[in-house]
């Protein structure tokens, strides 16, 4: 009988300890995703304020499309005028040319020597 008794009080200790070290480990998965969870929701903070940064960037863009829309106009006219210029400069590189053959026809008919 108190061999019986000591195998009783052997195995209730056995499975105490084996009880305490299970709950032990469970506490501990149990603090792991407590720590999981917290750090899910930080993460989740995190870019739901990056998410807030690309929306107000993606309006910055959108207002600056809109503007660029605006000056468009203004951009072709300013390419009709650099081609306007373009066309001018030709037109005073031949009166130019013209008026060099003109001075150099007036000096060999009154045999002026050039300058």
């Amino acid at each position: 009988m108190e061999q019986q008794d000591h195998l009783a009080e052997s195995l209730n200790g056995l499975f105490t300890n084996v009880s305490a070290m299970i709950r032990g480990e469970l506490q501990e998965t149990n603090n792991l995703l407590g720590l999981v969870e917290k750090m899910n929701t930080r993460v989740a903070e995190e870019y739901k304020g990056f998410g807030d940064v690309a929306s107000g960037l993606r309006i910055f863009v959108e207002q600056l499309k809109s503007k660029s829309g605006s000056f468009d106009e203004y951009v072709q006219q300013i390419d009709t005028i650099e081609q306007q210029v373009t066309e001018l400069e030709a037109v005073i590189s031949m009166l130019d040319k013209y008026v060099s053959l003109v001075e150099s026809k007036v000096q060999s008919a009154y045999q002026i020597p050039p300058p």
